[in-house]
């Protein structure tokens, strides 16, 4: 196709939808643009209204910097309002849609999408998140520590790490008992690094009372684990991050509970055997659990440790979510007031063979969070293409393994990290292309409107997956590029608690991902240290990071780039795996540029204007970010 039709764009952004988030009924003006030269010689916005497609022709608006401006008014009386764009020439029709530009009509599959009456958590989209496993962060009151053979649980005594640096032993040995002491208060003390730094929100992994390290056992849903300090601890740390305009959302599991949980309380480790469903058969609880006329129960993905909660129950949906007083509410609710939630294994939620309940459960669970606070955000585990939850009324977004973590790595030289997990898949020589990591970026943010793609929680490790940096195969210029990648793609990264400081681990258990944080060593001195907070700060400070636009410039060879722009500012994020130094051209006026200097943010190389490009010669192995 013509070059002149690279330049066509719009979005669902500020700066092509007069409001990005409208009421039902509420007109709104919708922009597109393309170079003021371009053979064009008519623009049409085709929506679907009422089930029909209608076509409207889109008047000129204006002319700046080269580029040319349509708008058409438009009043979306349905949930989503979703559109394409029509080109006319004088001998062909282009259709524009979010994942490109066709010269035969697409399907609506990637149509342009706008959400009315979306309660968008506006803050995400230019937030840094900050992701504690809290044992292992820093322990703030050794007063509270775990103690040897404090209990039993599962038939194994709890172990007290005297050493803060030492490793973790592996399950066999340690069966997630083995406690460092990192607390609530551990994390207060450290917001001055985390400011540094320069995140602006934490994501916790689970704080409610339970008997293992990691928490997703929960034997309370409405208690902070006096071992993290309890409840008082929770609400001075709170108290402390907003004061410092921090958010913080906290991490839960109501898929399952514990086997100790007091709701269930098989084994009587922490509450009378009076109390719970397993040893009471007509206990009120008994109806949260799928229990049958042996009192075998159905436990996810058959660990026993984890019995599966029931949602038929109206009761258990008001203990979670439903009543005033609920698990969701409580902790929204002053004195605590946290910034939002995030589910784990939200994708098996309410969902049990024959009971198929989540499209239920979900949108109900996201009104009564919206109810207590209309910014909290709903963060969902789930790393498959989940488009489905993310249509405006159920989650905000998912850990973004499917369209970041997933793809970056692989490029970055590892296996899919669900590939990974089977021996028959893992191991295979394949190298992806640049093409083949940007079709699977672009087959994922092509379908969500761009105000869910702005909550996207991007990630590269995490709790559940070792640490690509960890991984000895890996060049470390493809660690590098990968987190220039996620820091640039639409949404708001996350740091896994110690990469910026790397962080020491092993790749062969989930245990290599949950080392203590480093404090000993003065890893602020070090170079990935400035990476990330430089990264950190141009995120936060980016109006082109946050609300910009997005577009991928570059996907040939072993070379992958894209653009995160304003009217004003244009970024563009290179990330190279080849072995071979390559050209790349990126068309300045495209974006309402001309010889505009451009200067790479790291210092690690130039780039020289030949007319209306930027000319960047890509070194094998290296990444780099330039501002124009």
């Amino acid at each position: 196709m013509e070059d002149w039709l690279n330049s066509a764009y719009t979005d669902g952004t500020k700066y092509f939808v007069s409001n990005p988030l409208p009421a039902k009924g509420e007109e709104i003006e919708i922009f597109f643009r393309i170079l003021e030269n371009a053979p064009v010689t008519n623009v049409f916005l085709r929506a679907k209204q009422n089930g029909v497609e209608v076509l409207n022709e889109m008047e000129k608006a204006y002319v700046k910097n080269g580029l040319q401006y349509y708008k058409k008014s438009i009043t979306p009386y349905e949930d989503v309002l979703q559109y394409q764009i029509y080109i006319a020439t004088a001998d062909c029709v282009y259709y524009l849609t979010q994942s490109g530009i066709t010269p035969y009509m697409p399907n609506e599959a990637y149509d342009f999408r706008i959400l009315t009456d979306y309660q968008q958590p506006s803050w995400v989209k230019g937030a840094v998140f900050y992701q504690i496993f809290p044992d292992r962060f820093f322990n703030g009151n050794p007063d509270n520590d775990v103690q040897n053979g404090e209990y039993t649980f599962d038939g194994h005594p709890t172990q007290r790490v005297e050493n803060w640096d030492s490793t973790p032993e592996h399950y066999e040995k340690s069966f997630c008992l083995d406690f460092y002491g990192g607390d609530l208060e551990g994390i207060l003390a450290k917001i001055p690094y985390l400011k540094r730094l320069g995140v602006t929100a934490l994501y916790l992994n689970p704080i409610f009372f339970a008997a293992t390290v990691h928490k997703y056992d929960c034997l309370d849903y409405f208690a902070v684990d006096p071992h993290f300090g309890g409840d008082e601890a929770l609400s001075a740390l709170m108290t402390a991050l907003h004061k410092e305009d921090m958010k913080l959302i906290l991490d839960v599991s109501i898929n399952h509970t514990g086997i100790a949980h007091r709701w269930f309380n098989r084994d009587a480790t922490f509450f009378p055997k009076t109390e719970g469903a397993y040893n009471n058969p007509k206990a009120p609880e008994r109806e949260y659990y799928f229990f049958d006329e042996k009192n075998n129960y159905k436990a996810w993905f058959d660990v026993e440790t984890l019995p599966t909660l029931n949602y038929i129950s109206q009761a258990l949906r008001k203990q979670l979510y439903l009543a005033p007083d609920s698990l969701v509410k409580k902790w929204l609710k002053p004195p605590f007031s946290i910034d939002g939630w995030r589910f784990d294994v939200a994708d098996t939620m309410a969902r049990n063979n024959e009971i198929q309940l989540h499209h239920e459960i979900w949108p109900q669970l996201r009104k009564s969070i919206k109810e207590e606070n209309p910014e909290a955000y709903i963060l969902a585990e789930d790393w498959t293409d989940c488009e489905e939850f993310l249509r405006g009324d159920e989650w905000d977004s998912p850990m973004n393994y499917f369209g970041c973590a997933r793809p970056l790595r692989e490029f970055a030289g590892e296996a899919d990290l669900f590939n990974a997990r089977n021996p028959l898949l893992r191991d295979k020589a394949y190298k992806p292309t640049a093409k083949h990591v940007a079709a699977r970026i672009r087959s994922h943010l092509c379908k969500l409107p761009t105000v869910i793609q702005q909550n996207q929680f991007n990630l590269l490790d995490s709790h559940d997956v070792s640490r690509l940096h960890n991984n000895k195969k890996i060049h470390p210029g493809h660690v590098r590029g990968a987190v220039i990648m996620m820091f640039c793609l639409p949404g708001a990264p996350n740091i896994y608690y110690g990469d910026e400081a790397d962080i020491d681990g092993t790749t062969d258990t989930v245990e290599g991902c949950r080392y203590p944080m480093p404090w000993s060593r003065d890893f602020e001195s070090e170079e990935k240290f400035a990476l990330y907070s430089t990264l950190c700060k141009l995120k936060t400070g980016k109006d082109a990071l946050g609300d910009g636009g997005f577009k991928i410039l570059h996907e040939e060879d072993y070379v992958f780039s894209f653009a995160r722009f304003t009217p004003h500012s244009l970024l563009v994020a290179v990330f190279s795996t080849d072995d071979q130094a390559r050209e790349l051209r990126i068309p300045l006026g495209d974006f309402g540029l001309q010889d505009s200097a451009g200067r790479e943010i790291f210092d690690k190389a130039q780039c020289k204007i030949d007319g209306t490009d930027a000319v960047i010669t890509v070194k094998p192995h290296e990444s780099y970010l330039f501002e124009f």
